[in-house]
């Protein structure tokens, strides 16, 4: 018998499945994407970003507690007395929401931002390395193609390619990041615990918000808003606008849709259509803030998604792990 490693799905999945993968990918990058336009505002009106980070994750928690009950349905079990489910749920919430977001707040305090995102989003690599190490699933030849090729689009997207300082701490707190990331897209794509998606997102970030509370009030992480109106150019708007939009699109909608994704899609493959996030925050800041993507992003996009195509491409040359009779198959439906 040939049973499949935790990240085979989207191998053995109809197109109908893999379409349906694709498409809750594309909406969780460009929710995650929305998120940098609508801080700006509230930084530009004297949020500090760990203000608006937390009020974006206490809110998308409070969103989701509602539909992760129903999700439930009484099945308590789940999470109640299963040491194993609360343990992912917390390392969820520790590592992929409050993790990756407190690294990077302290990352771009050591390099530019451009540096930083690239760092982090070096997520994609370190999924494909810990699928070969921990399940054997080595990369084939046309994955790392993919691989190098979204990389260089990244690169350009983020205008890295040159004047690049670096900083020891800051490269280590973008490290960080970049394992919060890896550890989102190892997890959100294991279905075998049983968890619902909304359980899984509503309760990580219940306790990603908890953290993140916990990091203001001992002074680790500054905290400062107001009241003040937000303004994106020619609109402006009350300050909860953007903060109800960071809640329930780029955290709410994002987390659940990503683990949607990760589901049907695998890990590997998720964290490399993820890399669209990157595209989208230019969209969304051009359309919000005024900001228009330079020839070379717009190239390095591209790039992107021929690097994403590549990366599919190359899932045909991961195989199952042979455990029993040779003649038979058996999928693994991690949905």
């Amino acid at each position: 018998m040939t049973t499949l490693t935790p990240d085979m799905p989207a191998l053995a999945a109809p197109p109908s499945r893999l379409a349906a993968g694709f498409g809750f990918a594309l909406v969780s990058a460009s929710a995650f994407g929305l998120s940098g336009a609508l801080a700006r505002g509230l930084l530009d009106a004297g949020w500090t970003a760990g203000a608006a980070v937390t009020a974006r994750v206490a809110l998308a928690a409070a969103v989701l507690l509602v539909p992760a009950l129903l999700a439930l349905r009484g099945r308590w079990g789940l999470l109640v007395g299963n040491p194993r489910n609360l343990g992912t749920v917390t390392l969820y919430g520790v590592l992929a929401v409050a993790g990756a977001q407190l690294c990077y707040f302290y990352a771009v305090s050591y390099l530019q931002v451009g540096v930083a995102l690239l760092i982090e989003y070096t997520a994609p690599v370190a999924v494909v390395v810990w699928l070969w190490l921990r399940h054997g699933q080595r990369p084939g030849r046309v994955t790392v193609l993919g691989a190098v090729i979204a990389a260089v689009g990244l690169a350009l997207v983020l205008e890295v390619v040159t004047g690049v300082s670096l900083n020891v701490v800051g490269v280590l707190w973008g490290l960080g990041a970049m394992v919060g990331a890896a550890t989102y897209f190892v997890i959100s794509a294991d279905g075998d615990n049983g968890l619902p998606g909304t359980v899984l997102a509503g309760g990580g970030l219940l306790v990603g918000a908890v953290a993140l509370g916990t990091a203001g009030l001992v002074g680790v992480l500054p905290m400062r808003a107001n009241t003040l109106d937000v303004a994106y150019g020619d609109l402006v708007v009350a300050w909860w606008v953007p903060v109800v939009g960071l809640g329930l699109v780029t955290a709410a909608l994002a987390y659940v849709t990503g683990i949607a994704a990760g589901r049907r899609l695998g890990s590997r493959l998720a964290s490399f259509v993820a890399l669209f996030e990157v595209v989208m925050a230019l969209v969304f800041a051009w359309l919000l803030l005024g900001e228009l993507p330079r020839p070379v992003q717009l190239a390095g996009g591209l790039l992107i998604l021929v690097g994403v195509i590549v990366v599919k491409l190359g899932e045909r040359d991961v195989r199952a792990v042979r455990v029993g009779d040779p003649e038979t198959a058996e999928v693994a439906d991690a949905a």
